[in-house]
């Protein structure tokens, strides 16, 4: 479980919690599930979750639809993962990443792909979705 605080709310990233879990559709990444999300992300110390405003509401509780919002607001955290041939090695996150860059995974045969994962939760109801996208960097 992480927990992250916001305006005096708190809210816990957790599999009962989690709205969708999105895969990259052309090249899915295997060997990772939203349970290995968020136990990277509660080995971290100080996560910087922003507020970002996007033109679609929640689809758990469609917060501000009924108000006909323009915007929606979610907490974000965005970070890389990086595969070989498909497959999860590591983050950006990890432990093991620490003092190496992309390009000296890469050019060591370690890493041959990265993807962006971005968790969105929802500030009214607590609900999050996370993302990944593949991405080159």
């Amino acid at each position: 479980m992480y927990t992250l605080s916001y305006e005096d709310k708190k809210f816990e990233l957790n599999e009962q919690n989690l709205a969708e879990f999105n895969n990259d559709d052309e090249k899915p990444v295997s060997g990772i599930e939203p349970i290995d999300i968020i136990k990277l992300l509660s080995e971290q110390a100080n996560l910087d979750f922003e507020i970002e405003y996007f033109n679609r509401a929640c689809q758990v509780c469609f917060a501000g639809k009924e108000e006909k919002a323009k915007y929606f607001t979610f907490l974000v955290y965005s970070f890389y993962l990086y595969t070989k041939d498909g497959t999860y090695v590591m983050s950006n996150l990890s432990k093991e990443y620490e003092g190496k860059s992309f390009s000296k995974l890469l050019n060591a045969g370690i890493v041959d792909d990265s993807y962006c994962v971005s968790v969105l939760v929802c500030d009214s109801c607590g609900k999050y979705t996370i993302e990944i996208l593949q991405c080159d960097i």
